[in-house]
């Protein structure tokens, strides 16, 4: 390379921090140009500085400290590279690296190689999707995906039910019993129990404790009601 990678490091453990400066340093092509401990700083050197690559420690003084500064940094300078630093594996913290637009993630306790390998990929933008993170991000969308179409199936069986239906498991949501509903909706018994017999079959439930479990969301249902009326 013609030039060395500026590299920042922000990282609140010391002895992690001069680890990763001593074997950055020790390339002829890599340089660190700042190693900071905390967020604020991460920020504030990486304007000052302009590093390449910017190694970023998820947790320093606080929980989420490093994904705060990468969103800021990243808003800012959409092109820097910035690789999470993290002790964790965890689908969680990957992900929403991942979705504020980071390049990669490294565990602390990564090879001297790996950490070289890591940093020139970054700069190079080569780094690769590697199986452990591509199966991170299809379990997240999968997670995702299950739940629209979870809210997608209930929203088409609740604007299936009639008026009367849905203001009945409205009630039955919030609580209601079914004398309750009666004197509500100034209806008889059986009225009341031919339409909950109607709503069971539209959801394929057996009871109203099992349609109860489904419908855990009042505001999808008072959503429903709101578009009815507003009609």
């Amino acid at each position: 390379m013609d030039k060395k990678i500026k590299v920042l490091i922000a990282e609140d453990i010391e002895p992690i921090r001069k680890r990763y400066c001593e074997i950055i340093n020790n390339e002829p092509d890599l340089e660190v140009v700042a190693d900071v401990s905390n967020m604020r700083d991460a920020i504030t050197k990486t304007k000052e500085l302009q590093p390449d690559v910017i190694l970023m420690d998820i947790e320093m003084d606080s929980k989420d400290a490093g994904l705060i500064a990468t969103k800021e940094i990243l808003a800012k300078y959409p092109h820097k590279k910035i690789i999470i630093l993290t002790v964790y594996e965890e689908d969680e913290f990957v992900f929403s690296a991942f979705q504020l637009g980071v390049c990669d993630y490294m565990l602390k306790n990564s090879t001297y190689q790996e950490i070289i390998n890591g940093i020139k990929a970054a700069y190079l933008g080569q780094s690769p999707i590697r199986p452990e993170i591509a199966g991170k991000i299809r379990n997240e969308f999968k997670r995702i995906k299950s739940y629209e179409n979870s809210f997608l199936y209930m929203l088409n069986i609740l604007s299936s039910l009639t008026s009367s239906e849905l203001e009945i498991l409205y009630l039955i949501a919030k609580g209601y019993t079914r004398k309750e509903i009666c004197a509500e909706r100034h209806v008889e018994m059986s009225t009341v129990k031919t339409q909950i017999h109607n709503i069971l079959k539209k959801f394929k439930k057996n009871t109203i404790k099992e349609l109860i479990n489904t419908i855990d969301d009042l505001s999808l249902l008072e959503m429903v009601i709101n578009n009815r009326t507003n009609r």
